[in-house]
């Protein structure tokens, strides 16, 4: 039988006590079940990059495609890999480097002349990812830009009404984490034009631990 809650702080809460303590550090997740949706329309589909107003444990990791200035920025304000022109057109020779890069970050920006490069060259690999960089003015300071990704989580429907995402780690306080969880339903919500009738249950869990249901009130 699945525990009941009536706000996502008192399902974090009933979460975190429920859950059998592990040798490792357990992430928080949250599991949306939506219904009158047909996942195989354009309308059906939800894809959606929420910023969270705390981080989900570690930071997201964010590569950077740029060069001179803009690359300089990128690697100050945290992206954990910078790659110009000319290392883009190196790596566009090897599709398994391609592939090992895209598995190795979250979100990616781009120097907003690059774009068009950037598809070509990278674009089979990291499009079907839905890793496809968000394009950045050369003269633009990346780091707000750098700072939202790094507290965002993607969600996004596949074969199944179903979104799941990590909105947390057990050092964070429950506060945090409800928090997380609470912009993460706001997002899909606003997705689905405010209709709750939409939204067949919303889940608190802890990665080995029971979910918890939350009430969402109409």
């Amino acid at each position: 039988m699945v525990e009941k809650a009536k706000d996502f702080l008192s399902a974090v809460q009933m979460a975190r006590s429920t859950s059998p303590k592990r040798n490792f550090a357990q992430s928080f997740e949250i599991q949306i079940a939506l219904k009158g949706l047909d996942p195989k329309k354009p309308e059906g589909k939800i894809v959606e990059e929420v910023v969270l107003p705390h981080y989900p444990g570690e930071p997201k990791k964010v590569v950077a495609f740029a060069d001179g200035e803009l690359a300089r920025r990128a690697r100050e304000a945290g992206a954990v890999q910078v790659l110009g022109r000319e290392e883009i057109a190196e790596l566009q020779k090897d599709r398994k480097q391609v592939k090992k890069l895209a598995e190795s970050f979250d979100f990616s920006i781009a120097q907003a002349d690059l774009m068009v490069f950037i598809g070509k060259a990278l674009g089979p690999v990291l499009g079907p990812r839905g890793k496809m960089p968000k394009p950045v003015p050369p003269t633009a300071d990346p780091t707000p830009i750098i700072e939202r990704l790094k507290r965002s989580v993607r969600i996004a429907t596949k074969e199944q009404l179903a979104l799941n995402a990590k909105i947390g780690a057990e050092s964070m306080s429950d506060e945090e984490i409800a928090a997380n969880a609470r912009a993460v339903l706001e997002a899909v919500e606003r997705k689905l034009g405010g209709d709750l009738s939409k939204i067949a249950a919303v889940r608190i869990k802890t990665t080995m631990g029971k979910p918890v249901e939350v009430e969402v009130k109409a």
